[in-house]
């Protein structure tokens, strides 16, 4: 069978982290969302997505497909009533699409022709940025059975202080020493090649992924995910960073979630709590306001290749685009726009050429080719984001 995962409705509401990629890949747990899906059904996938992300993320048609709304991530039920859809069946939730089996173009389904199916069991969905973060513990949880269910963790060493080692699964290769592991509120996944340097303080739910870092000394609280190739440290409560990101020095990541290529300076710090404890309000791309989170902890929103100098500040709920360079004293704005190159005395243009020169250093220097694809993305997304800054 051919699969496709489509963005569907969310992808706006998904902004920063959309304008990258599509949905399928964004990480919340252990896995991106496609990785968990191909695990369960046991087939790659490819995407319907914007068209300037497809040349990346293209899409293979054949005669008979299922696609699948790639915010719904999968569970035992879903996935069983997936791969026993028969052709025009479609599965519904209220009013919003999971998946449907399809014998025609993918263009404008007609969806009047289908036989509707509907879902109604529990199911997460990633529907708002925030949703990465609030939703990790749960997605964590879900995907350490998924990943570990029948395998037997790498020993961890004796110099180590534990708690639920049941709870604990190391991958071949990964590197624990005189560190505290606790897994009584959440499972704790260390990926193959991965290391937690000496001194660290870990409570799950964690997720580290392949070749990743926890620097000595940190304080991580669960539920954090550091992707492929991540490092962390310091103070760390309920992120995830997708992959190549670094937060590597002392300071504070709460509640937040960094893309790719990100990295965040020596002793930067990020507001996750309102002084007067109101529920946080989020820059929305869609509605090009404020949106009501509904949390009373909300962080960093950060798009892939932005980074921050050292000693950053930023205030609660701070929505940040894709390629920007924050510096200076003071707390910048609590939007700052794709491509800005500033802080809170004010931002000019981040010209592309020059943005480029730096993703390039920073990504062949993890042995990754910053390629015309990666440069035509990037490209896209300045000429997208241009309305936002006061060029």
């Amino acid at each position: 069978m051919n699969y496709i995962l489509f963005d569907g409705t969310v992808r706006n509401a998904l902004l920063p982290f959309t304008f990258t990629r599509p949905v399928a890949d964004i990480r919340v747990g252990i896995l991106t969302i496609r990785e968990k899906w191909e695990k369960f059904l046991g087939y790659t996938t490819t995407t319907i997505t914007e068209e300037y992300l497809s040349e990346k993320y293209p899409m293979v048609e054949m005669e008979e497909n299922i696609l699948i709304n790639a915010s719904f991530l999968p569970n035992e039920g879903l996935v069983a009533l997936v791969k026993n859809l028969k052709p025009y069946e479609a599965i519904f939730q209220k009013e919003e699409i999971i998946a449907f089996y399809s014998l025609e173009t993918q263009e404008d389904p007609d969806f009047s022709k289908y036989t509707a199916l509907e879902f109604e069991s529990d199911v997460l969905r990633i529907e708002h940025t925030w949703d990465i973060f609030s939703k990790n513990g749960k997605a964590i949880e879900a995907d350490f059975k998924l990943v570990t269910e029948g395998r037997k963790s790498a020993p961890i060493s004796k110099t180590n202080t534990i708690f639920n080692s049941k709870n604990i699964f190391l991958e071949d290769g990964a590197k624990v020493e005189c560190s505290i592991l606790n897994a009584n509120d959440g499972p704790i996944y260390i990926g193959k090649d991965a290391e937690v340097m000496e001194g660290c303080i870990i409570r799950g739910g964690f997720a580290l992924g392949e070749h990743a870092v926890v620097k000595m000394g940190a304080k991580i609280y669960g539920p954090t995910t550091a992707g492929p190739y991540c490092r962390i440290g310091g103070e760390v409560n309920n992120a995830v960073l997708f992959s190549y990101s670094n937060k590597g020095h002392d300071g504070f990541l709460g509640n937040a979630v960094l893309g790719e290529w990100c990295n965040i300076g020596a002793d930067s710090n990020n507001s996750n709590l309102k002084n007067n404890y109101e529920p946080v309000r989020l820059w929305s791309y869609e509605t090009e306001g404020f949106a009501k989170t509904g949390l009373q902890f909300c962080g960093l929103m950060m798009g892939d290749h932005s980074k921050c100098g050292i000693n950053t500040m930023f205030n609660t709920g701070t929505v940040i685009g894709v390629s920007a360079n924050i510096f200076g004293s003071g707390f910048p704005r609590n939007f700052v726009p794709s491509y800005s190159w500033g802080g809170a005395s004010g931002f000019t243009t981040y010209l592309p050429k020059k943005a480029f020169e730096t993703a390039k250093i920073a990504m062949e220097r993890r042995g990754v080719e910053f390629d015309e694809v990666e440069a035509g993305i990037l490209n896209h997304v300045f000429e997208e984001t241009k309305k936002w800054r006061k060029d």
